[in-house]
């Protein structure tokens, strides 16, 4: 048996207590995923970079029962092809009103918003993070986001940031599957 360690990061009772009722954990792309860079092949496609450790995090909150989604307002085939290699089923890509698109998904799987949270980094993210009973930031997210936010990873998008979130909901909810095998 594995005694885990206590969590490397600053995190508050409240943020522990928010993050121990989470159902939904749900992820902005750009900035929070990855380093927010926008690269563009010749041929004009997007290339994006993702962390191993992000992708990992991802599949143990799925295998501790956390249900996981992305609602982006970019979309490109890495990121979709990303997102089906995780087996993340809740995409919304390419969307322009995040709120609209989070509405509607409290309604097909019957939560609430205190249910949820959302990580975000920039102010198209707040009209749903507000929704949200805990809302994440990253090291790198604006400053506003980063103020709204009720913890702030020490780590930047796209460099472990969403696994140290990934961390916190695991540790609040005494769920951290270390038998979770597979690529990431």
């Amino acid at each position: 048996m594995i005694t885990l360690p206590p969590l490397p990061y600053d995190v508050s009772d409240e943020v522990m207590a928010k993050a121990s009722a989470v159902k939904l954990a749900l992820f902005d792309v750009d900035g929070v995923l990855t380093d927010g860079k926008l690269h563009y092949s010749a041929d004009g496609e997007q290339v994006k970079v993702f962390h191993a450790l992000d992708g990992h995090g991802l599949k143990m909150l799925k295998s501790a029962g956390i249900d996981v989604g992305v609602i982006s307002a970019r979309k490109s085939l890495a990121l979709q092809t990303r997102l089906n290699d995780l087996g993340i089923i809740h995409c919304y890509l390419g969307v322009n009103d995040k709120r609209a698109v989070f509405d509607q998904l409290l309604k097909e799987l019957n939560l609430t918003g205190d249910d949820c949270c959302f990580a975000g980094d920039d102010v198209i993210d707040l009209p749903v993070m507000t929704q949200c009973g805990l809302k994440f930031s990253v090291a790198n997210g604006h400053f506003i986001v980063r103020d709204i936010a009720d913890w702030v990873s020490p780590l930047t998008g796209g460099q472990g940031a969403v696994r140290a979130i990934c961390d916190v909901l695991l540790y609040s909810q005494d769920s951290y599957p270390l038998g979770v095998t597979g690529a990431q």
